[in-house]
């Protein structure tokens, strides 16, 4: 796909522009619901590269960059979230073309804005004067800050409201000790997302997507629940720095044993044959609802002892159907 067509910039392009950069400008002037729109911020990148190449591509993500800058005038934490986020689009694109397994397909391009995103907040705390850690504390007292304006301006009683400000030191010593496993987390839960909203999209317009076979049949590999019980018996462990290196670890097995709890409740959905609409309102509880999506990452972590979808099993059963035949 040229660049130039017809004496101008490439309609594909300035189209890519347009949309990425206005899914930005709701998720940042926006609460609450352009925080849920940032999250598709990687889907336009994915699918503009898919379809003009990696080195037309390109250009989508690099000019969308310089319009935040100019939008928030200048560079700041939150234009380092936001580049993170076209980085994560750009690089599973790339990916796809590798026809790697989901798993690495996801931990490839996750590791990569991550060591980025570490470089680029090396980068800023440089030119901002401002050591990393007081960067970080200051960013998140800034975020409770807004976050209580919010609430008051949502209706929130004056009793929880200030039941939340006596706790918002805690919550603060506990956030930012806390960021590692947020951004990795946050950063799976993205590309995650994208990934399978990405392809219905990719397929109907007749753009390469992997085979990652039957999504509903994942599950985490089975050494990983002793990373689990490891980090849970840091949290035993006395010294505060083993408590919150425990409690980051266990957050980011909670994401994995979540999408295994999810590809359960899906391969389920599926058995039953529920309707689409059935479907938007149960996932839509799951994300809501706090009990109910602890309750999906449960089952995803006992799945490896309980096997709910029986696929060892039908494995077996398989493969003895195609012996007998032979």
């Amino acid at each position: 796909m040229p660049i130039i067509a017809q004496g101008g910039i490439s309609k594909d392009i300035i189209n890519g522009i347009a949309i990425t950069s206005f899914i930005f400008a709701l998720s940042f002037f926006i609460p609450i619901f352009g925080f849920l729109v940032s999250l598709l911020i990687p889907l336009p990148i994915i699918f503009y590269r898919s379809k003009l190449g990696r080195t037309t591509g390109i250009i989508v993500p690099v000019v969308t960059i310089i319009v935040m800058v100019v939008i928030l005038g200048g560079i700041s934490i939150d234009i380092l979230f936001f580049i993170e986020l076209l980085l994560l689009g750009f690089i599973l694109s790339e990916l796809f073309e590798l026809k790697l397994p989901i798993e690495k397909t996801i931990l490839y391009a996750c590791s990569v804005v991550f060591f980025m995103g570490i470089a680029g907040l090396l980068f800023y705390s440089n030119i901002s004067n401002i050591p990393i850690k007081p960067l970080v504390s200051e960013y998140v007292a800034k975020n409770l800050e807004l976050t209580m304006i919010l609430y008051q301006k949502m209706g929130v009683s004056e009793e929880s409201i200030h039941m939340i400000s006596n706790s918002l030191e805690n919550i603060h010593y506990i956030l930012v000790r806390i960021i590692p496993a947020i951004v990795i987390t946050s950063t799976l839960f993205v590309a995650w997302a994208n990934l399978l909203i990405a392809k219905p999209i990719l397929k109907k317009r007749d753009l390469f997507y992997p085979d990652f076979g039957s999504l509903n049949r994942w599950k985490a590999p089975e050494f990983l629940v002793w990373g689990v019980i490891g980090c849970g018996l840091l949290l035993l462990y006395p010294d505060k720095a083993f408590k919150m290196f425990g409690l980051n670890g266990l957050i980011i097995f909670m994401m994995i044993y979540f999408f295994q709890g999810v590809a359960i409740v899906s391969f389920y959905f599926k058995k039953k044959q529920f309707s689409r609409l059935l479907r938007v309102f149960l996932y839509s509880l799951i994300a809501l609802q706090q009990i109910i999506l602890l309750v999906v990452i449960g089952i995803g972590f006992f799945d490896i002892w309980l096997n709910f979808r029986k696929l060892e099993i039908k494995k077996k059963q398989l493969l003895t159907r195609i012996s007998r035949k032979g």
